[in-house]
């Protein structure tokens, strides 16, 4: 078998790097899309929350006067 040539290895290595960066990133757009995900339902449930206190502290008030 005919040894491979430095320029041969050298592509390896840098199909290899490229390869192992291509999966980080797609590893990170799933986590930012994932953590978009999660932040729009704790927007939502902290927008629930500002609307109870806000029914809560009327009747708070209406009962206090």
């Amino acid at each position: 078998m005919a040894k491979k040539s430095k320029l041969t290895r050298v592509a390896a290595s840098i199909g290899g790097a490229f390869g192992k960066a291509d999966r980080k990133a797609h590893k990170v757009v799933e986590a930012s899309s994932v953590a978009k995900e999660e932040l729009l339902a704790i927007s939502k449930q902290v927008g629930a929350l500002k609307r109870q206190l806000e029914k809560t502290t009327k009747r708070l008030k209406r009962a206090l006067n």
